[in-house]
């Protein structure tokens, strides 16, 4: 009997495995279009025209950027290269970490672009609640929500 219920864990660990890997193609193209938005943007004629704390911004987002691209990657590469190595409970933990940093910075990166794009446009006051109220969305529907639903059951 024992042999089964490893076989269950084990199956159970790889559909779980397949559904981590799921989602993190969800937040990837994501990750993608902005990196790719934050690339272009200092090569335009505008960027000359920005001013020091939005430098200090747009580089703060490029930064978060990367990192969220490497931690959001890494657990397919993590898999790759210990494939059959190994607990799928270890890996499936490590993965999990990994995604969790990488949707924190991924919130960071998108806040601060939204502050930079908002900061450009419209005057302080507008850039202020712009710029928290995406914050505040990032903090309560990516983790405030999900923490509170695992608190309450």
């Amino acid at each position: 009997m024992p042999d089964d219920d490893n076989g269950q864990e084990e199956k159970d660990h790889g559909e779980e495995l397949i559904e981590l890997l799921n989602e993190l193609r969800v937040a990837l193209p994501g990750v993608q279009v902005l990196f790719a938005f934050l690339l272009a943007v200092p090569f335009t004629q505008q960027f000359s025209k920005v001013t020091e704390l939005q430098k200090d911004v747009y580089f703060v987002s490029l930064l978060a950027t990367v990192a969220g691209s490497v931690l959001l990657i890494a657990p397919s590469s993590y898999h790759r290269l210990r494939w059959r190595e190994g607990s799928d409970e270890e890996l499936l933990e490590i993965s999990n970490r990994l995604a969790i940093a990488g949707t924190v910075f991924l919130a960071i990166a998108m806040t601060a672009a939204v502050f930079l794009i908002t900061d450009v446009l419209f005057d302080a006051s507008i850039t202020a609640l712009v710029t928290g109220l995406t914050a505040g969305a990032f903090a309560w529907f990516w983790y405030g929500l999900p923490l509170w639903r695992r608190a309450r059951s």
